[in-house]
């Protein structure tokens, strides 16, 4: 008798304790310190700015862009931050101005009369290293991967190499590592937009190429202006 009524009374105690524990626990790690370190891809369609009125472009100009950003958050929600990265890029411009190379190792520059000469293709393209520097807002949370995002700031570029390269209805035209390039490249980022997705635009502020590229006697002035979609991965 004494072991059944201790079995009931185990039973009703045990049911009593469990019955008070909660029944959803979130076991999940929440880090309250995080930061945004993030992975990036860009993907750009690229246009030249203050360009010559002889300059056309053609085709479609494209830009890859990728690297990765150290986030430094400032205040205690942690939803502002400070971003410096490292990365690399690739942009190539299609147009109808030809780079040429006389006998004295000078480059020349003119405009492909297309009456006269088919272009098949014609672009010159640059190859850089590249340091963005952004002042990052967003909604994020401890708990929230989803959220909006702005992300404004400068980005610093240096030309590792840079190409040339003409296909039509005369010689194909190569060339590379062309000293009328500015090897540092610098202008304004801006990227917004939800999640994964988001929109990206640079403007650059100085010329691509130095005083020394002359078309008809006069520099040109022309900028880099890139616009397309940056992912980020964490």
């Amino acid at each position: 008798m004494k072991t059944v009524l201790f079995i009931v009374m185990f039973s009703l105690m045990s049911s009593m304790v469990f019955s008070q524990q909660p029944k959803d626990v979130d076991t999940t790690f929440v880090d309250y310190k995080y930061r945004e370190d993030q992975f990036y891809l860009s993907v750009t369609y690229n246009l030249l700015g203050n360009k010559p009125n002889e300059i056309k472009q053609s085709a479609f100009s494209s830009g890859m862009h990728f690297g990765v950003i150290r986030d430094f958050p400032f205040n205690e929600r942690r939803n502002k931050a400070f971003g410096i990265g490292l990365g690399l890029s690739v942009n190539s411009y299609n147009q109808n101005m030809l780079i040429s190379e006389d006998a004295t190792g000078d480059y020349n520059y003119q405009i492909i009369d297309e009456s006269q000469i088919a272009i098949k293709r014609n672009k010159f393209t640059t190859y850089l290293f590249e340091v963005p520097l952004q002042y990052r807002w967003r909604t994020s949370t401890a708990k929230d991967y989803n959220f909006w995002r702005i992300y404004t700031g400068v980005k610093f570029g240096y030309v590792i190499n840079n190409s040339s390269k003409f296909r039509g209805s005369i010689d194909d035209i190569k060339h590379s590592s062309i000293d009328d390039f500015n090897k540092l490249q610098y202008g304004l980022t801006l990227s917004a937009g939800y999640s994964t997705w988001n929109f990206s635009v640079y403007y650059g502020l100085n010329p691509i190429f130095k005083d020394t590229a002359q078309l008809n006697g006069k520099s040109m002035d022309m900028n880099s202006i890139n616009v397309g979609l940056i992912f980020y991965v964490l």
